[in-house]
């Protein structure tokens, strides 16, 4: 091949890749976390205030790949939904104190499950405990449809949300998912980032309206923040599971950590799958609204 010819062919190549880049958000990768946002997390994972049950699932939840996806710095206001008993707080909290902010938008006085009431109860404690690591917390509520100032309006530069979209659509939650997008949408600055992570259901068309197995498509997901006024701006396959068969006797739940599952039943085999496939999406408020 001629030399002219190589370098005809490398221009074209350069092109195609930049259009897929510019036309394809589905791949949009992390850029990277800058050194002081790095240390820190790295210092928060490392961190006394987490246990090492909760350190022990990072080989499912990878919250450092998560984090970057979503464009984490440690100078970000960030708002975390439902953080129930704050396994993602107790890496927020200590990473962002000093240089950001962080809003915790736990569930309020309006929660009708004993589990939310129990784990708020022992976020509070957490924060007693670790006062070093969580004393710039600053909690807000979010539900729907009375309590859904979750930060000043226009103040976030990043709103989060683990494992917690699927409970919206669940008739005995009594949610408004729109109305919790809204809320999202409300509380970002202007080219401020949502960042999504739950349990991925792979089939829209097949998917239980109730999302009762605990289980819930990218489609429903993307569809429901585009009608809040997000842009869809990627997915990352850091949290896909493939051993996960979607098809389990108590949903999500028969898979750690929960492992709930009958008498008899074969819990080793729950266990090897590991905790369920998992979607992670990430949206942006329009720049100019």
């Amino acid at each position: 091949m001629s030399k002219l010819s190589g370098i005809r062919t490398s221009g074209i190549w350069s092109a195609l890749m930049l259009a897929v880049t510019l036309l394809s958000p589905a791949i949009a990768a992390a850029q990277g976390l800058d050194n002081a946002t790095a240390a820190a997390l790295e210092s928060a994972l490392a961190g006394p205030q987490r246990s090492d049950r909760n350190k022990a699932r990072d080989q499912y939840r990878h919250p450092k790949e998560t984090l970057e996806f979503f464009g984490l710095r440690r100078d970000m206001t960030v708002v975390e939904i439902w953080p129930g008993g704050g396994w993602y707080t107790e890496i927020l909290a200590p990473l962002l104190k000093g240089s950001g902010k962080l809003y915790a938008a736990q569930y309020g006085a309006s929660a009708t499950f004993d589990y939310q009431r129990k784990e708020d109860a022992a976020l509070i404690e957490k924060t007693r405990k670790f006062p070093d690591a969580f004393g710039e917390v600053q909690f807000t509520s979010l539900w729907s449809p009375g309590s859904l100032a979750i930060a000043p309006p226009g103040s976030a530069d990043l709103v989060v949300t683990f494992r917690n979209v699927h409970n919206w659509f669940d008739p005995g939650y009594k949610q408004d998912p729109a109305k919790v997008f809204g809320a999202f949408f409300a509380a970002l600055k202007p080219g401020g980032t949502l960042g999504v992570v739950d349990h991925r259901w792979p089939n829209a068309k097949t998917e239980d309206p109730k999302a009762a197995n605990g289980y819930v498509s990218e489609e429903r997901v993307i569809a429901l923040a585009k009608a809040a006024g997000f842009e869809f701006a990627g997915r990352s396959d850091v949290n896909r599971n493939p051993k996960d068969t979607h098809d389990h006797p108590n949903g999500v739940w028969s898979l750690p950590p929960d492992v709930s599952v009958k008498p008899g039943e074969d819990r080793q085999k729950y266990l090897d799958i590991g905790e369920s496939d998992r979607l992670t999406l990430k949206f942006r408020k329009p720049a100019a609204r």
